[in-house]
């Protein structure tokens, strides 16, 4: 099933905004935290544009633009015996990387070769919650029927709340309609990425 939510739904005729992330440490003062957010943009060029002309970062300079700079936590690469990093930031960075997500980052050396910037392009499915809404609001808006709806209510009054609180939930009890959900979003990466980016706060 995930190799199948993975491919996502053919991207359609309307081309999709796209926008770039940045986590970056909390403790850092708002001017380095824009600096360290350049240099990652640069890294990210290198690292995947620079053999690939044809690569979403060139589309995203050239008719986006949009920087979202996001509070990352703590930044700190000890682990502990579970190698679970110490930083928020550090912990960030391996769940890209765990998700195979492209992502460049940025060490400082005047920081004590600290972690400083992580940084992401993602798509309107991931940020554009009007047109993409999250599983529940998709399930009771665009895919039910009011019969439907009330029908499941009476069955299980607390459904809609225990489905909105329990999100883990959603694929279990409704794993069909979850699934083309996961589609409509793009795959799997990209209900990832907006899952670690929702209730991120702006640096």
């Amino acid at each position: 099933m995930m190799e199948e939510l993975e491919k996502g739904l053919p991207i359609e005729e309307k081309e999709l905004e796209l926008r770039m992330y940045f986590f970056v440490p909390y403790n850092i003062s708002p001017i380095q935290q824009g600096i360290q957010a350049g240099h990652a943009l640069g890294r990210h060029c290198l690292r995947y544009g620079r053999h690939d002309p044809q690569h979403i970062i060139w589309d995203f300079l050239e008719k986006w633009e949009t920087w979202i700079i996001l509070n990352g936590g703590t930044t700190n690469d000890e682990r502990d015996f579970e190698m679970i990093p110490a930083g928020s930031l550090n912990l960030i960075g391996d769940q890209l990387q765990d998700n195979d997500i492209e992502f460049a980052y940025m060490v400082e050396p005047d920081l004590n070769h600290a972690l400083t910037a992580l940084s992401i392009i993602v798509d309107e499915r991931v940020f554009n919650r009007k047109d993409y809404p999250d599983f529940v609001n998709w399930l009771l808006d665009i895919k039910m029927t009011p019969e439907g709806k009330e029908e499941a209510g009476k069955n299980n009054p607390e459904l809609w709340v225990k489905l909105r609180l329990y999100p883990e939930t959603q694929q279990e009890m409704f794993p069909e309609y979850y699934k083309e959900w996961v589609r409509f979003m793009g795959g799997v990466k990209n209900v990832f990425l907006r899952e670690l980016t929702k209730d991120k706060k702006l640096a």
